[in-house]
């Protein structure tokens, strides 16, 4: 997905309220200023931490909050779980409960508030503008053998933990495997995260090799390439994967909440909406 104008003066920005020296802001603009059209906002901000760690030390530490995330929507998992059980369609009601947990973005959100995010979880239902996408999501995963999750935040994977646990009940030939980050990167989900909240006992857990907050295909190791392109079905989760992955050419699914004005405007739809989109080859 092309960073436009706007996105580039929004990506700036959030530097500038980190820091005032000149110096460092100076080689942000000129990154922003020679990025090519191929470049991804997910890429940027990769670039970013790279001349951050140059001139200041490693950034922000997130391990506490990611921490505090999981171990909050751990303590939610059983009755979540049951409530999951107990709809007419527990596949699409864990698919919806999986999207909301993308609100836990660290990133992309100036204030992520945890009375919001709770209620958040009143309206679990399907929506009506998801329903053809969900249906045709179910006839690629009757048709396929194997489903890539690619995975975004903490907290959130708890909550794709048990989308998988349904999907696998529902089909269960399917082979499964989660994608999440390399290294850390904000509050992404990196494989001992994935751990932590037991993922690893219902899918394969697969690293994308590094500290980028998206899926970039050429930066990726030669495994998790091979899970991208041999997997039969794709659902992507959050903001990063859609602006890193849109447009490759590549048929994938994507869940998430517009959480800033780039995906509100594109998908016209107010701030926190959630969002099941197909992107055909």
């Amino acid at each position: 997905m092309r960073i436009s104008d706007k996105c580039a003066k929004c990506l700036y920005d959030r530097q500038v309220s980190k820091t005032d020296n000149e110096e460092y802001l100076a080689e942000i603009r000129e990154l922003l200023e020679k990025r090519g059209d191929s470049d991804t906002s997910p890429y940027m901000v990769y670039l970013f931490n790279k001349l951050h760690e140059k001139y200041f030390g490693k950034g922000a530490d997130y391990k506490e909050l990611k921490k505090k995330y999981n171990d909050l929507v751990l303590e939610m998992e059983d009755d979540l779980r049951a409530e999951i059980g107990k709809a007419e369609d527990p596949l699409a009601k864990a698919l919806v409960i999986s999207r909301i947990g993308n609100y836990i973005d660290f990133g992309a959100m100036d204030n992520v508030d945890q009375n919001e995010f709770m209620a958040l979880f009143k309206d679990t239902g399907i929506q009506g503008r998801d329903i053809p996408v969900y249906e045709s999501l179910l006839k690629q995963c009757e048709d396929g053998a194997s489903f890539l999750l690619i995975c975004d935040n903490c907290g959130e994977i708890v909550l794709d933990k048990l989308f998988i646990e349904q999907l696998k009940k529902k089909f269960p030939h399917l082979k499964v495997q989660a994608l999440v980050r390399g290294k850390e990167v904000l509050n992404d989900a990196t494989k001992e995260d994935a751990c932590y909240v037991g993922i690893d006992k219902a899918a394969e857990v697969i690293s994308n090799g590094d500290a980028v907050a998206g899926t970039i295909y050429d930066m990726l190791p030669q495994n998790a390439k091979m899970a991208l392109d041999e997997a039969d079905v794709i659902l992507a989760k959050g903001q990063g994967n859609y602006e890193s992955m849109s447009g490759q050419g590549r048929h994938v699914f994507y869940a998430f909440l517009c959480k800033c004005d780039l995906f509100t405007t594109r998908f016209k739809v107010p701030k926190l909406t959630g969002m099941l989109v197909e992107e055909n080859e």
